[in-house]
């Protein structure tokens, strides 16, 4: 029994050391990509060539009812921003910025938009605050411009 519960250990361990080997910039590429595409998917529904599409000022005055910001100002800086940092993001370019605006965008969605999806909206914070914390890795523009201080 007691060799048993030795070989367990060792096997997790192991396993917990392989994981402790991934490269953060491996992460941070991951998370940068995927809540990038996120993001930028939602822009492309807000827009119609350089136009907002039809119906983008509807959803924020009748179903968004954001307080304290007209819908229509509203749908524009949504369209901009989703656009702009999931593409700054997804590049590697302030990327520590852009992800605390999206994360910023993200807390008003939860709070008053869409309260019930904050599992959703957790899973997204944490892609947000990998790359807040830790930087947006080596496979990005920041690194190639700034080096280490962008780690």
């Amino acid at each position: 029994m007691t060799t048993a519960i030795t070989q367990a250990t060792k096997f997790i361990n192991t396993l917990f050391d392989t994981f402790e080997k991934i490269p953060h910039s491996l992460i941070a590429l991951l998370a940068r990509l995927s809540i990038g595409g996120v993001f930028w998917m939602s822009g492309q529904t807000k827009v119609s060539g350089f136009h907002l599409a039809e119906g983008t000022v509807d959803l924020f005055r009748d179903e968004y009812h954001l307080p304290f910001i007209d819908p229509t100002v509203a749908a524009i800086l949504a369209a901009i921003s989703e656009h702009l940092f999931s593409a700054l993001l997804i590049i590697g370019l302030a990327s520590r910025f852009s992800a605390l605006a999206l994360l910023g965008m993200t807390l008003v969605i939860e709070i008053f938009v869409y309260p019930d999806a904050w599992a959703t909206h957790g899973t997204w914070a944490i892609c947000f605050l990998v790359i807040i914390t830790k930087g947006p890795g080596v496979v990005s523009l920041d690194w190639v411009l700034f080096g280490k201080r962008m780690r």
